[in-house]
């Protein structure tokens, strides 16, 4: 026979069973990452990093991008699709960092955190952005580049697009490193190619035939310095290449010379990083503005060594 005290017991053990699954469900969170793109090989270890993270810390992770990283409108359209389902959190890497603002701004007015990675947006909204110092590294790249002409000449950049943050950081980094440290070197054209091997290979032959005195090419993104050695190729051309990220092609050419070298990223503490901050997001941790996960330039001579080979990926 119930008593009074008993129900009031046996309804405060409901309450506290259904206090306590409620937390267990909000702990099983469902975090939404966007990437620029999904062919690249960096991509896919981003995506990497990202499984990583979510089976570590036992949350849901869903992970897309368009076919290419010329698709703005594509990935948008991705974003919304993410947003519409109302995720926990949302990961994003920027194609343009300014189209996806007004999305962003309905996330943070259905307090759905976002975290920004590889490439950020013009906007205060990501709570953080994890991602390479861009522009530290394509400066490291305009030293190497340096380096390996004598330190004068004429160069070129090839990159993927001037809408991204990597992208313009990218182009900015090298331009103004060399401007700022090498009088003698001229950067006489910036071209890009949508970060696609094929017309970045295209426009690397143009250059090549435009100015035959050219003494080296910066491929800014995978797809560019994929694109800017097999015009190089083609072309039976000894210009000097230094590419940006890593994968089974950029390795092998670099490791065969015709690539003299190329500056990689962390893509999947890229990846790692931005689940680990949305959790942490989630939980009412404070994020750092930027969460730096470090570049290395490698070479033919250094590249098998430990410290590199752990973050160059195929």
């Amino acid at each position: 026979m119930f008593t009074r005290r008993t129900l009031l017991g046996a309804l405060s053990a409901i309450s506290l069973l259904a206090a306590t699954g409620f937390a267990t469900a909000q702990e099983k969170y469902d975090i939404a990452l966007i990437s620029k793109g999904f062919q690249h090989q960096f991509w896919q270890a981003v995506k990497a990093g990202a499984d990583k993270a979510a089976a570590e810390l036992g949350v849901t992770v869903t992970f897309e991008g368009p076919d290419n990283e010329t698709q703005v409108d594509r990935q948008i359209d991705m974003l919304a699709a993410a947003l519409a389902r109302k995720p926990s959190a949302i990961g994003f890497a920027a194609l343009d960092s300014q189209a996806a603002i007004p999305l962003l701004e309905q996330a943070k007015a259905a307090n759905i955190p976002v975290i920004a990675f590889d490439s950020g947006v013009d906007s205060d909204i990501p709570l953080t952005t994890a991602t390479t110092d861009n522009v530290a590294a394509a400066a490291l790249a305009a030293d190497k580049m340096a380096e390996l002409i004598g330190g004068s000449g004429k160069v070129a950049v090839v990159a993927h697009d001037q809408t991204s943050r990597t992208g313009i950081d990218r182009v900015d980094g090298f331009v103004n490193r060399i401007k700022e440290a090498y009088p003698n070197i001229e950067v006489v054209t910036v071209q890009y190619g949508g970060g696609d091997q094929l017309q970045s290979t295209e426009i690397t032959k143009s250059i090549l035939l435009a100015t035959p005195d050219l003494k080296g090419i910066f491929g800014a993104n995978e797809g560019s310095a994929i694109g800017v050695a097999n015009g190089k190729t083609e072309l039976n051309s000894d210009v000097v290449v230094i590419g940006f990220d890593s994968g089974a092609a950029q390795k092998a050419m670099v490791a065969s010379g015709v690539m003299a070298g190329a500056i990689t990223q962390n893509p999947v503490g890229i990846g790692y990083e931005t689940v680990s901050a949305a959790v942490k997001a989630l939980k009412g941790e404070t994020l750092p503005p930027i969460i730096d996960t470090g570049f290395y330039f490698y070479d033919a001579k250094n590249m098998n060594d430990a410290d590199i080979a752990a973050v160059l990926y195929d």
